[in-house]
């Protein structure tokens, strides 16, 4: 298992993220930012954090790859 953890402040809502991995990230309407489906949207909230299985890296691998102001980590 990893975990994977967003800087919800930090995203720019440019919606790369949600459109190479939609299974886990998809972009709220409230904000206009992404947000990890697997995590209820908190207004407010600073961080949203989820573990994913290793066959689930490589989505999510790649949606931290493309986020251009790099606010999802893997660990």
């Amino acid at each position: 298992m990893a975990k994977i953890t967003q800087d919800h402040n930090g995203c720019i809502g440019c919606g790369a993220c949600a459109a190479v991995c939609p299974d886990f990230w998809e972009m709220n309407e409230k904000d206009g930012k992404a947000v990890p489906i697997k995590c209820q949207f908190e207004e407010g909230k600073d961080t949203y954090e989820f573990e994913v299985e290793e066959k689930d890296m490589s989505c999510n691998k790649e949606a931290a790859e493309v986020c251009p102001v790099q606010v999802i980590k893997i660990e």
